[in-house]
């Protein structure tokens, strides 16, 4: 089963109050392994970028400007994610500004019955323990130091390692290889061995002789004695 696994960066909270989407990552999961492909992208908000959220993720104006607005990459977004199961952690909020920003374009807003909200996930299995993504990475052990302020790629990679931790760990299920596309299958041929001929670790005559010297040159042998008092 394909998934997707993304993150959103924001100039803030609200798409109706007026926010935009500055940055997306997208991590592709067949079977709930990272296949490898990514998709990342930035854009123009068309607007001015607040402070409070540049203190987030890093992302300023004069960054951000240099890159299209999302209407002019659209297309690629929604090839890569096709209609496959979409993860996030508070994952409406990331579908607020999604929708929202294919909206604004004119397309068609992704389903929410395709959301998958890790957050309420950890919810479920963490009761009353912190929910964030780098508790859960803590939790998990996944490892997080390259992380110093948000980015939509990096938090899609990591959230992707604390997803398959939530739902049990590499091993998930007992899927059979069928279950794989060829494609993903690679096949190592061996060559045909030689029978080789068994080896022979027989002593030889003059080895057997010069054994039976040596036993015989040693001085009261414990075996001798046992042999005595038997």
């Amino acid at each position: 089963m394909r998934e997707i696994v993304f993150d959103t960066e924001t100039t803030g909270l609200s798409f109706v109050g007026g926010d935009r989407m500055v940055e997306i990552g997208c991590v592709e999961l067949f079977n709930r392994v990272e296949t490898g492909q990514t998709f990342h992208a930035y854009y123009h908000p068309e607007r001015d970028m607040p402070e409070e959220a540049a203190r987030v993720h890093g992302l300023r104006i004069d960054f951000l400007s240099k890159f299209p607005v999302f209407t002019a990459g659209v297309d690629a977004l929604l090839e890569f994610i096709g209609d496959s199961p979409l993860i996030a952690h508070n994952a409406g909020f990331d579908f607020s500004f999604l929708n929202g920003e294919l909206e604004r374009c004119g397309r068609a807003p992704v389903c929410r019955t395709r959301m998958v909200d890790t957050l309420q996930i950890a919810r479920s299995r963490h009761p009353g323990a912190k929910h964030t993504l780098d508790a859960l990475c803590s939790r998990y052990g996944v490892d997080r130091s390259h992380r110093v302020l948000h980015g939509a790629l990096l938090d899609a990679q990591l959230l992707a390692q604390v997803y398959v931790e939530l739902l049990g760990g590499r091993q998930i299920g007992l899927g059979l290889v069928s279950d794989v596309p060829v494609e993903a299958v690679e096949v190592v041929a061996t060559a045909p061995r030689k029978a080789r001929a068994p080896r022979l670790f027989r002593a030889s005559a003059a080895e057997l002789a010069a054994h039976a010297a040596f036993v015989n040159g040693i001085k009261e042998p414990l075996w001798g004695a046992a042999e005595s008092s038997s």
